[in-house]
């Protein structure tokens, strides 16, 4: 296929060299889509129908095979040899059960090695005398070693997981899900569904996977292309909101402040506070005739603006036409026929120009968030009733900031640039997005990103459990009002498939102590993994502990909180043993990973080193928080993890 159309020629098919330029993109970007992946088969699965799709089964028409894979593969003719696992006739392969066939006679699963097919399982669903079992080959699949980049799971999506995969593109969806129950993997298989089914659409549109930092989107962006998709960017929210270079932190608490909804509305008066009422009235000199528009009148436009609440440039580009109107309306009774040019130049008109730059001058959003937190005065008149003293004392600053780009801003202040840019200028709405570890977001954050998708849907991924900042969400309801995505369907995932039983066991003691009422996660894993906790007098028995894990095949993730990490890198260094940074790719060589806490989430190891939890929840602003780091810490491994500690455990893991 990919030898197909490597081979056209479009010599003869282009008018020009634009029409040339445009479809040579278009072929080098299908070779690129086709490109062969190493140890990765072209298909995993067979269907064997008891008859063909869409046939009247009354009539008894034979049933139809169809083998499954990762993408569309036809031969030399055109026809069919791998279907697709998005299309509908696919869809079987992972909802028909012994209760429900859906007519399906036989479910073929196929078994690889590096490549090459090494074993098939079959299940002869639609025959009462064989027993339900569990898939040998679906279990060695989700208990493989983690080595690289996170993969796809297309061979091995649930049916609860396909039935969110599959939902329609018009509707959001939010999935709150524990660690190892897939949901980030569920998220990037409904795009690329969603990009099967309605690709002109979302071609147009566009998609967009936003993650909480660059070490995620690199451990994870590579999925989409494994499946042929190519243009779904990706982002973290930062990097939306990058009007100002950031430079600057701050404290926790003014950090909650900044990124309350509330400042939404401090925002919006503040903005709007540069308009004002004209006094006087604007005269229009066009030849020997003068045009005499009074105050009253272009109060009652200007109310009129104010009153139907749009964006404040798209206002202030609406009001010269609306008082070249009103010329217009003196010149028709005064028995001329201006037309739309005439409109036109009046609006360009010097003194309507002025007029219009004294009530409703231009705003630079990032100067508006500047002085809100630099000029206390013009603060409390915007706060008024919003936020209390001691809420707008947290978040002026202490120092005078002479421009912009001298200024030290810190993350939340991005934010609030953006919400100020928003309500000057509309921001661009994609068609879907991604928002993945979402339970870390401060309401702020979530507009942010529901500007992103106002005219579009999203796909809401997140851990209650898991929020490990101070502003962390406290309900997914909340979340999404805050997104704009009040009606979205909320999924629950609590099925573990990458978690060993053990280790979730001994995580899940955190849950009645950062997320009260949370269903802990059940892992659905044959192998118990292996557990142990460790105590320690010394950081070279640390290095040991990795040392030992090292023996067995996979990756091995040191995971320690972020004040520890100089002494371990030393005592690593110390002992010869080569390791990588998060989200750095592991080869056969180097396959250890030294990670602070702080960049944990969503990584996962084959068997992890915890070092040190009670300093895990230390190095937070609060013990809930550091509680909840700790939950995300110790769920992090596949197969097995070690726990090792000088300093006595934190009591709620007694």
């Amino acid at each position: 296929m990919r030898e197909d159309v490597e081979n056209l020629d479009i010599a003869d098919v282009t008018a020009n060299w634009v029409n040339a330029a445009v479809l040579q993109h278009q072929i080098d970007e299908r070779i690129k889509a086709l490109a062969d992946l190493s140890h990765t088969p072209l298909f995993f699965g067979r269907l064997d129908y008891l008859h063909a799709p869409g046939a009247d089964k009354a009539e008894g028409a034979d049933g139809e095979r169809f083998y499954i894979g990762r993408r569309h593969v036809h031969d030399a003719e055109g026809d069919p040899m791998v279907i697709d696992w998005r299309a509908p006739v696919s869809q079987p392969f992972y909802r028909a059960s012994k209760k429900d066939p859906l007519d399906v006679g036989l479910r073929r699963r196929f078994g690889y090695t590096g490549g090459d097919l090494t074993a098939y399982e079959d299940e002869h669903l639609s025959d009462p005398s064989e027993a339900a079992a569990t898939s040998k080959l679906l279990q060695q699949e989700i208990e493989r070693p983690r080595v690289g980049p996170m993969r796809d799971i297309v061979a091995t999506i649930q049916p609860e997981q396909d039935e969110i995969v599959r939902s329609g593109l018009s509707g959001s969806v939010c999935v709150q899900g524990g660690p190892g129950t897939g949901k980030t993997a569920v998220g990037l298989h409904r795009v690329a569904y969603l990009l099967y089914a309605h690709r002109e659409r979302l071609a147009r549109t566009g998609t967009l996977v936003i993650g909480p930092n660059k070490s995620f989107l690199h451990y994870i962006e590579q999925v989409l292309p494994a499946l042929g998709e190519l243009e779904v960017k990706q982002a973290t929210v930062d990097d939306l909101v990058a009007h100002v270079e950031v430079r600057g932190t701050d404290d926790a608490t003014a950090a909650v402040v900044k990124g309350d909804a509330r400042m939404a509305e401090v925002l919006r008066r503040a903005v709007r506070s540069h308009v004002t009422l004209p006094t006087e009235g604007v005269v229009v000199v066009r030849g020997s005739r003068r045009w005499r528009v009074p105050a009253y009148e272009l109060e009652t436009i200007v109310g009129e603006l104010l009153d139907r609440d749009i964006r404040y440039g798209a206002a202030r580009e609406a009001l010269p036409q609306r008082i070249a109107h009103a010329v217009l309306v003196q010149m028709e009774r005064s028995g001329e026929a201006p037309d739309d040019r005439v409109q036109d130049a009046v609006a360009r008109n010097t003194a309507v120009k002025a007029a219009v730059k004294a009530i409703w001058p231009p705003v630079d959003p990032a100067k508006l968030v500047l002085r809100l937190l630099t000029d206390a005065d013009f603060l409390a008149v915007h706060a008024d009733g919003i936020l209390d003293e001691d809420e707008q004392k947290e978040i002026l600053w202490s120092k005078p900031v002479r421009s912009v780009k001298s200024a030290r801003w810190a993350p939340a202040d991005a934010v609030l640039i953006d919400e100020a840019t928003d309500l000057v200028q509309r921001t661009h709405s994609l068609g879907h997005v991604v928002l993945d570890e979402a339970q870390d977001l401060s309401p702020m954050q979530y507009r942010a990103v529901g500007r992103r998708c106002t005219t579009g849907s999203a796909t809401v991924l997140g851990d209650l459990a898991q929020g490990t900042t101070p502003w962390a969400t406290r309900s997914w309801d909340e979340a999404l009002t805050h997104l704009g995505k009040g009606d979205a369907v909320i999924e629950e995932l609590t099925a573990g498939f990458r978690v060993p039983t053990d280790v979730i066991t001994y995580a899940s003691r955190l849950l009645p102590h950062i997320a009260p009422g949370l269903t802990p996660v059940a892992s659905v894993r044959e192998n118990p993994g292996f557990f142990e906790v460790r105590p320690t007098t010394a950081d070279e028995q640390v290095v040991d502990a990795c040392e030992e894990l090292l023996r067995n095949e996979g990756s091995i993730g040191l995971i320690a909180a972020d004040a520890r990490i100089p002494a371990l890198t030393e005592a690593l260094t110390a002992a010869g043993l080569t390791y990588l940074g998060p989200g750095e790719e592991t080869t056969a060589q180097t396959r250890l990973t030294l990670v602070p806490a702080s960049l944990a989430k969503g990584l996962e190891y084959d068997y992890v080193v915890l070092d040190e939890p009670q300093a895990v929840v230390d190095g937070e602003p609060d013990e809930r928080t550091g509680l909840r780091r700790l939950y995300v810490a110790l769920t992090r491994a596949v197969s097995g993890l070690t726990v090792t500690h000088a300093a006595p455990l934190p009591q709620q893991l007694a």
